[in-house]
C-alpha cells in the first residue's frame, strides 16, 4: 500500500524560503510521477509541481516557475520541494502525490493521481 508522508511546512515571512519533503513507502516508484498540489481556503487544489521519479524530470507551473523546485533522493525514498522567495499568495495546503506513468511527465489534475499525502501547512505572512 502506498503512503506518502509530507513534513516541513510551516510560518515564514515574504521572500523567505521553506523544503517540504514527502516520503514515500509501500512501493518501488520507479515508474511513478510524483505530484505537488496546493489548495487554500475557498480554492480548488492546484498544480504545483511535478518529477517523473525515474529520470528526474520535472514539471512546474507557471506561478511557481523560477522560485521552487523539485527533486528526489532515491536512496532515502523522498521527494522533495524547495520553495525560495514565498509570497503571501503561496499560502495553502500543500499536498504530495503519486501516480504510475511510464512515458509521460503531464500529470497536472488532481485526477490524475491515486495517492495522495495528508498535506502540511505554508503560511507566508506579509
Amino acid at each position: 500500500q502506498v503512503q506518502l508522508v509530507e513534513s516541513g511546512g510551516g510560518l515564514v515571512q515574504a521572500g523567505g524560503s521553506l523544503r517540504l519533503s514527502c516520503a514515500a513507502s509501500g512501493r518501488t516508484f520507479t515508474n511513478y510521477v510524483m505530484g505537488w498540489f496546493r489548495q487554500a481556503p475557498g480554492k480548488e487544489r492546484e498544480f504545483v509541481a511535478a518529477i517523473r521519479w525515474s529520470s528526474g524530470t520535472t514539471l512546474y507551473s507557471d506561478s511557481v516557475k523560477g522560485r521552487f523546485t523539485t527533486s528526489r533522493d532515491n536512496a532515502k525514498n523522498t521527494v522533495y520541494l524547495q520553495m525560495n522567495s514565498l509570497k503571501p499568495e503561496d499560502t495553502a495546503v500543500y499536498y504530495c502525490a503519486a501516480n504510475v506513468a511510464y512515458s509521460t511527465i503531464y500529470l497536472y489534475t488532481p485526477e490524475m493521481y491515486a495517492y495522495w499525502g495528508q498535506g502540511t501547512q505554508v503560511t507566508v505572512s506579509s
